[in-house]
């Protein structure tokens, strides 16, 4: 069996399970068990609201399972603080979308319905307007939603646990900030902290590594024997993989970053085990990514020599320039002058 096959057939039993099969029933008659109450939720997107943002929940499963999930997840003895009272679900919200149907939601999208909240029925239609507090609609787009909202691009903080759905669709779609909530990072940390030794004889191996080749060159005829060194490295890496279970690392595989972890960094502005976490933050936090060496700066401490002219590898790019340049001496100085203003 091929890793193609496994792959399709653990994708055919999870959509069919996900669509058609029972889990969302047997998740709401075990709500304690499936789903974890987190009673900080009101108060974050409380605070939110207060701070002047605007809130909205976007979700493809229907309203049944959604108002299920909502009513258990909100099911507390308090409001947003302690000696708050309590409130609906709807009311931390300034728009629900259900049945949205991402990743399409971040382009054509379809037609936005209102749904009745006593019944669980669309009504006939596309609803056009704004959308009311209190209430829930179907399907839409995420330019509509942009537009109701008055937020697009990067006035946008989008979170979601769904890297290509969530995450990738509504950063290359509409630049929008975005926010990859990560469960599996809690225990990523812990392996982090508690096998830190590990990636330190990693560092010393390389270290060892560089100490070999130090003195050869391109007129060396000894072969060093690095083998007792390349065994030490397997080791400890397989060692390091197993410490993360089984199924090994979400964001590693050995020495070199997974294709997950590569999307991630390269389209979650944000991510974190829980998006509680922003709760710890003034919402004028200026998150910054900490500055990351490329390969080529990366222990390097001798200036370079510059070369001495300027090199040319590319013959073909250099006709072009010249086609450009002969098509730019050809024009009326009038147009030269304009092509340059623009330039500017």
């Amino acid at each position: 069996m091929s890793y193609m096959g496994i792959h399709n057939d653990v994708r055919a039993a999870v959509d069919w399970v996900h669509m058609k099969g029972s889990m969302k029933q047997e998740t709401v008659d075990n709500m304690d068990k499936y789903v974890v109450k987190e009673p900080k939720i009101p108060m974050l997107l409380h605070r939110m609201r207060e701070a002047g943002a605007k809130v909205f929940l976007v979700t493809n499963s229907d309203y049944w399972y959604t108002e299920k999930v909502m009513t258990f997840l909100f099911d507390l003895p308090h409001g947003p603080t302690n000696d708050a009272p309590w409130r609906p679900w709807k009311s931390y919200f300034d728009a629900i979308i259900v049945d949205a149907r991402k990743p399409l939601f971040f382009g054509e999208g379809t037609p936005l319905r209102k749904v009745d909240c006593e019944t669980g029925k669309l009504a006939l239609g596309s609803y056009i307007g704004q959308m009311q507090p209190n209430t829930v609609y179907c399907g839409g787009n995420s330019e509509l939603l942009s537009e109701i909202m008055g937020a697009k691009g990067k006035d946008v903080l989008y979170v979601g646990d769904h890297i290509f759905g969530d995450i990738l669709k509504s950063k290359k779609s509409h630049g929008w900030r975005t926010f990859l909530v990560v469960p599996e990072l809690a225990q990523e940390l812990h392996v982090w902290t508690d096998k830190q030794d590990l990636f330190s004889r990693l560092q010393n191996f390389d270290k060892l590594l560089a100490d070999v080749y130090r003195e050869l060159d391109s007129r060396s005829k000894d072969i060093p024997d690095i083998s007792s060194l390349q065994k030490a490295i397997k080791e400890v890496t397989h060692e390091m993989d197993m410490s993360y279970g089984m199924m090994g690392s979400l964001f590693r595989s050995g020495s070199r970053q997974t294709y997950f972890a590569s999307q991630v960094i390269r389209f979650a502005d944000l991510y974190a085990t829980s998006f509680i976490n922003l709760l710890y933050y003034p919402f004028s936090y200026f998150f910054r990514a900490p500055h990351v060496l490329v390969r080529h700066q990366t222990g390097h401490k001798i200036r370079p020599m510059l070369p001495r002219q300027i090199t040319h590898t590319h013959d073909e790019d250099d006709d072009s320039e010249e086609s450009i340049q002969s098509e730019e001496d050809s024009m009326p100085s009038t147009s030269v002058e304009a092509a340059q203003m623009a330039e500017k």
